[in-house]
């Protein structure tokens, strides 16, 4: 009798290759997420938290994990569903055409279910757990990111970075909120106003590195309208005012003058690479140095505005 063969499947795999295939699914997701941008947005909210929320025997750990936990699903949702709907443009550009959809690791079905799926269930957290002003917070972000930018300003307007940070600045908003505060305090209105202002120099760098990419994903950008020297003098005009508006945050009453010191030693090199750049555009070097500085500092402005908030509280 000849040997039996078993049939390919899941029942011949080996739980080595299994965990693999687990491994790389959740690792396709969490690509599809976006989870770095993720970690990001949660970094915001959990600031705006931190420096709203009663510190001591009051304080709203509860709150807290449930922001962070609405804000993360509705912000992987978005995230998701954005690369659902750039997947035909993702596939044309270099440095995202092995992003999960275009490559073909996860079906499109797929990708829209969890899109979907964590989108309402952070609107529902972010409503129930916290309130309606932190649930509309979210859906607002979400519509307006899914809604306008993503397909219409992105497509078609060389400055879509500019109306489409307003949905980047809500998330310290809703831990502002979720902390305690209102919608209309001066602390939510400062921070809101740093992360608006943070995009521009953020993205405008990142758009000269990855220029060609972006022109055969038909994504008009700043530089093909003003050229690298005026989207230099963009940069530095929106870090002028970042700079500004951090330096002027302990004035409203968010942080001190610990909280100063950080925003004017982080704004003083923010500044020089900027000024650095526009004097000489034609040097890749700097637009890489103000892209990659740029990345830390937001972690590091908001880390010392926590920070000397717990030391206040702790030494007085």
């Amino acid at each position: 009798m000849p040997p039996r063969v078993e049939a390919a499947g899941v029942s011949g795999l080996g739980p080595s290759t299994l965990v693999e295939r687990a491994r790389a699914r959740i690792g396709a997701f969490a690509e599809l997420s976006k989870f770095g941008i993720v970690l990001l947005v949660l970094v915001s909210a959990g600031a705006g938290f931190m420096l709203s929320a009663p510190l001591g025997a009051d304080f709203p750990w509860m709150h807290g994990l449930v922001v962070l936990l609405g804000v993360m699903l509705l912000s992987s949702g978005a995230s998701a569903l954005n690369q659902v709907q750039e997947r035909d443009r993702d596939a044309l550009m270099a440095r995202t055409a092995n992003r999960p959809l275009p490559s073909g690791r996860l079906a499109h079905a797929h990708a829209l279910a969890f899109a979907a799926l964590a989108m309402v269930a952070g609107a529902i957290i972010l409503w129930m757990g916290i309130g309606r002003t932190a649930g509309v917070l979210g859906l607002v972000a979400a519509v307006f990111y899914n809604g306008i930018y993503t397909p219409w300003l992105k497509p078609s307007s060389p400055f879509a970075a500019v109306p489409g940070a307003i949905p980047g600045a809500i998330p310290p908003v809703i831990g502002w909120v979720a902390g305690g505060g209102s919608l209309t305090d001066a602390g939510a209105i400062v921070l809101s106003g740093i992360l608006f202002l943070w995009q521009m120099p953020h993205f405008w760098a990142l758009s000269l590195r990855y220029r060609s990419d972006y022109a055969s994903g038909g994504f008009p950008m700043v530089s093909e309208v003003v050229g690298v020297e005026g989207t230099a003098r963009l940069i530095l005009l929106y870090a002028s005012g970042l700079t500004a508006w951090s330096l002027a945050a302990p004035t409203f009453g968010v942080g001190g003058p610990v909280s100063l010191g950080v925003a004017a030693v982080l704004g003083g090199r923010l500044m020089w690479l900027a000024i650095k750049f526009a004097r000489r555009p034609e040097d890749q070097r700097g637009w890489l140095s103000l892209f990659l500085f740029s990345n830390f500092y937001l972690l590091l402005l908001f880390a010392g505005m926590v920070a000397e908030r717990l030391i206040w509280r702790l030494v007085s």
